[in-house]
């Protein structure tokens, strides 16, 4: 029930997202800067999600990035993006999905990322692997970092901080390493977990923005911590995922150990 659920919620969500898509009359909005950005689309993909959710556990706990924590006394806490990868779907940009993270007691256990554009479905279930549209995947076998391909993402705050987005981002890139940018988190995890890229790392995340992908780059054979190498907990902002083998030579380039 709980992973039928989850997928028809995921559907459900991405089902607006295809309709929404590409209209010129789109509304949107911005939330804390001009680029920070919430469309019509959004809300109504939220809106179905949690429609689908509450209809088979109305006492469950939600938490969304538009409407916020929805808390109740449940063990079971649904972690909802209705729309990863906005600006994108804003600009008609197919790089975009419908995440949900599903927690309980505090642990993820299960996670499904939906991009209906391009017609990948994503899931993972604690100690059962990850697939992508019902096909086994894998992370990618790269040993080092010299001859890795990774992809990160910018906040839209506090760029110029010591040891920053673009402090580690120079440091890759003077050093020739290929370092991509797709606007989605979720999508980046994914592709780590489907071995696309060898390592995915960012500076400021939300719960929703990785609850789902870091579980499904874990259950695909990947290793995922925060920048000090510790457990990785969605509620706290730093985040690298990789393969294993290079995580940690990508974690002394992120702390400015390597150059």
């Amino acid at each position: 029930m709980l992973q039928e659920t989850l997928i028809n919620a995921t559907k459900a969500g991405a089902a607006i997202l295809e309709q929404f898509f590409n209209q010129h009359d789109l509304k949107i909005s911005n939330k804390e800067s001009i680029n920070d950005l919430v469309t019509e689309a959004d809300h109504a993909s939220e809106k179905v999600i949690i429609d689908v959710i509450r209809h088979a556990f109305p006492d469950h706990h939600i938490l969304t990035e538009e409407s916020g924590d929805l808390p109740t006394s449940s063990n079971y806490k649904w972690i909802i993006d209705p729309i990863d990868g906005t600006v994108n779907f804003a600009n008609g940009i197919p790089i975009c999905c419908v995440s949900i993270g599903l927690e309980n007691d505090g642990q993820m256990i299960m996670g499904a990322v939906y991009n209906p554009l391009l017609k990948e479905f994503f899931f993972a279930e604690k100690g059962k692997g990850a697939t992508l549209n019902g096909q086994p995947i894998h992370v990618s076998n790269k040993a080092e970092v010299a001859s890795s391909c990774l992809v990160t993402g910018f906040p839209y705050t506090y760029l110029d901080a010591p040891n920053g987005p673009l402090a580690c981002f120079e440091r890759f890139i003077r050093r020739g390493i290929p370092v991509r940018r797709l606007g989605s988190a979720a999508i980046d995890l994914c592709w780590v977990a489907a071995g696309r890229f060898d390592g995915f790392y960012e500076h400021k995340l939300n719960a929703w923005d990785s609850a789902a992908g870091f579980l499904i780059v874990e259950e695909a054979g990947g290793k995922v911590t925060d920048f000090k190498g510790d457990y990785y907990s969605p509620y706290q902002p730093h985040l690298l995922a990789t393969n294993g083998k290079i995580h940690d030579e990508m974690l002394q380039w992120i702390n400015g150990e390597k150059s």
